[in-house]
């Protein structure tokens, strides 16, 4: 630590310089340090517009976590060494000024659009506002389930998340080095800094251990990605990623480093001609950090990213340390080149960029987890630069600088006889906007939003397949059993009935019965209902299901051309069964009232789920029927798809529905689902993306994808026409 040691020597003077303990205590302005805010924030933009792009690019907020601690660190210690003091007053009133105006601009305006175009959304809302206004909206979030990666939610504030870790670090670390300072002054920082770094090493250690490396499902699902705290699930990913303790390792990293690294020192110390060896440095630390940016993710179907929480934002801390180490050496070219006019402009309004892109973002997409097409991320960016620069130039700099106060004394003065129009009129609207939101979000139901209580209402009819226990078997009279056709090719097998034979009773000959004439008959007696639990009962079926004359199977896109099938005779197990994802689960009461039996829960992975599955086969409650809704939330590869297969090929009858909505993942999920028919006969295709275009009204909430009550009538009717049931 000698070098270190000689970067902070407060009382030493170098005589060739002139440099006194005044000069090298100020914390100059570095142009370079808005380049890497610029960069940071743009990483961030391009992620959360559509992760796809940049699937590593919310590794920005680190970089801003990184920054934010090494020069918060360095005033603190600037203040000490010029005053002998820290004022914990002046501090906190500096950053309310910085960071307080835009934000309540944000909520305002928030709010009054929310009250005019969704407000359904309020109640939701409202949660959000008190969480951001109180900056704890990260804790909130893990609190309440609605993490960085939760969908299906209209969640204009889910990015509070990260400035409530900044100003929980504002409000504590003052503390900290005011207790620090108070006994040693600044000559022993740079031993001090020692134990920061070792604290943000062990951050990362004990995130990497509590870490949850495989599928994320629902608590019930995949209890292992959850803590328990007070009886409630919380998840593993929403802990490490969002609160306060786990991500504070990027925040002590520029603490520390700014105890060993002080720009004016810098030009007194040995590292002081070294300016080209730190542009190579910045140039590798830039590259690796863009492939980590391209490379590592959050999360996706088969769980979040190890990589991530097993070091990646440790590494990400480090890289944002080297950058920094360049950009504020004088004899760099990194500052120069990083502190050009337009990153500079960009960085110094990154606040305002990151505080109103993201509402702008979900006022166009709806809900949190659609991704934005080109356009409309060109679209969104058009209101985000143009607020961000009224707020920066009219609300956030006259605030911080001290603008409206002097301008308030003065009109008390009497220096401005009479007020402009314009700032009476800034005054009326904002005392108005301040009223009306304030008094709708205090009026609102704090409540869920529509979709999530939608889901709430299905899982009242939903099961866990592995639970049920089938206690006698269900007995169902024989009907023949048709080939059929496939709706996108020739049929290959004559449309006339297709007769089979049946064996009576008593042994005698069997007789054909064609499935112009067959009805299937369910006749369970009353002790043959499957048990699920110790004390709820799976009602049994209909009695009767009438299969049409016209066999067919593969996939079926015209919901007018649906044709019952012919059903396969189910001796034991469950006669209908259908599992799926929260599209399923909306329609689950729907479907329970046809004599299904539902198993469909939220954020449900086909390859989480086939291992279930294999296990309810060998319970023995499969039968002849399944319906099967999965690939909403995650890519899933062949290999999962065929295992699958597996498990269903003994299955008489299966249907498959494709999915619907704006992920970048649909297309091909879709694509391997409708080539089903060709390689298993068994397999029914409900083309679900293409059929639901027929539903009529809005059968869709805000998202594309969740059904409303219309789309659950219409979601039921298609299965159960294609079953015969309706």
């Amino acid at each position: 630590m000698a070098v270190t040691n000689a970067f902070f020597s407060p009382t030493a003077v170098d005589h060739s310089g002139g440099f006194v303990r005044a000069h090298i205590s100020r914390v100059p302005y570095l142009p370079g340090l808005d380049g890497m805010r610029a960069i940071a924030v743009v990483a961030v933009m391009i992620y959360h517009a559509n992760n796809s792009w940049l699937p590593g690019g919310f590794l920005g907020v680190e970089m801003f976590f990184v920054i934010s601690g090494y020069l918060i660190t360095l005033l603190l210690i600037a203040e000490r060494e010029r005053t002998y003091r820290i004022s914990l007053t002046d501090f906190w009133l500096r950053r309310a000024r910085r960071l307080l105006p835009a934000l309540f601009l944000l909520m305002g305006l928030l709010t009054v659009w929310t009250a005019l175009f969704e407000p359904d959304a309020l109640g939701q809302l409202r949660g959000d506002v008190f969480a951001g206004f109180f900056y704890v909206s990260n804790w909130y979030q893990v609190w309440v389930g609605l993490g960085y990666t939760a969908t299906g939610d209209f969640a204009p504030l889910r990015h509070l998340w990260s400035l409530a870790v900044e100003e929980q670090f504002y409000l504590v670390w003052p503390l900290v080095m005011v207790a620090f300072l108070g006994r040693t002054g600044t000559r022993r920082v740079a031993n001090f800094s020692r134990w920061l770094f070792v604290g943000a090493i062990g951050i990362a250690i004990l995130v990497g251990l509590a870490y949850h490396p495989g599928v994320i499902g629902e608590p019930e699902v995949t209890p292992e990605a959850y803590w328990s705290i007070a009886g409630r699930p919380v998840s593993k990913l929403d802990a490490l990623y969002l609160s306060t303790v786990a991500r504070a390792g990027g925040l002590l990293l520029g603490a520390g480093f700014a105890m060993v690294w002080r720009p004016f020192a810098i030009v007194r110390g040995p590292l002081r001609d070294r300016g080209r060896a730190f542009d190579v440095v910045a140039v590798l630390a830039f590259a690796v950090f863009g492939w980590m940016c391209w490379n590592i993710h959050l999360v996706d179907p088969s769980g979040a990213d190890g990589r991530l929480f097993r070091g990646g934002l440790f590494g990400a801390g480090i890289l944002t340390l080297l950058m920094i180490a360049a950009v504020t050496h004088h004899g760099s070219a990194a500052n120069r080149l990083l502190g050009g006019t337009v990153l500079t402009w960009i960085g110094t309004r990154s606040y305002g960029l990151y505080l109103f892109h993201w509402p702008i973002y979900q006022i166009i997409r709806n809900v949190a987890g659609n991704s934005l097409r080109l356009h409309e991320f060109l679209l969104a960016m058009i209101p985000t630069l143009i607020i961000t620069e009224l707020s920066y130039r009219f609300v956030e700099t006259p605030i911080r600088i001290g603008g409206v106060a002097a301008l308030t004394q003065r009109v008390r003065n009497r220096e401005v006889r009479r007020p402009t129009g314009l700032l009476v009129g800034a005054v009326a609207i904002t005392v108005v906007m301040a009223t009306f939101a304030g008094v709708t979000l205090a009026t609102a139901d704090l409540k869920q939003n529509d979709i999530t209580e939608s889901l709430a209402d299905g899982e009242e009819f939903t099961v866990s397949l592995s639970d049920v226990e089938i206690a006698v078997p269900v007995t169902i009279l024989p009907v023949t059993v048709a080939p059929t056709t496939v709706s996108t090719r020739p049929s290959t097998t004559d449309s006339a009935a297709v007769s089979t034979p049946t064996t009576l009773p008593d042994g005698a000959e069997s007789t054909p019965v064609t499935t112009a004439d067959a009805a299937l008959t369910m006749v369970p007696p009353a002790a043959a209902a499957p048990v699920v639990g110790p004390a709820s009962t799976i009602a049994p079926p209909p009695t009767t299901l009438s299969p049409a004359p016209v066999p067919q199977f593969g996939v079926i896109t015209d919901f007018n051309a649906i044709t019952p099938l012919a059903l396969t005779p189910a001796t034991t197990g469950l006669p209908l069964v259908a599992v799926g994802d929260s599209v399923m689960l909306g329609a689950a009461e729907e479907l329970t009232a046809s004599g299904f039996v539902v198993d469909a829960v939220k954020s449900r992975q086909l390859i989480s789920y086939v291992p279930q599955l294999e296990a309810v086969k060998l319970s023995g409650a499969l039968t002849s029927v399944i319906v099967v809704h999965l690939g909403t939330n995650g890519p899933f590869s062949d290999a999962s798809l065929a295992l699958l297969m597996s498990v269903l090929v003994d299955v008489p009858t299966v249907v498959m529905l494709t999915g619907k909505g704006a992920r970048n993942w649909m297309a091909g999920n879709n694509g391997k689902i409708r080539a089903l028919p060709e390689m298993f006969p068994n397999v029914t295709v409900l083309d679900w993306e293409v059929m639901s275009a027929s539903c009529e009204g809005r059968c869709f909430y805000d998202d594309g994808i969740h059904l409303t009550q219309l789309g659950q009538n219409f979601y039921s009717l298609i299965v159960n026409r294609l079953l015969g049931l309706a």
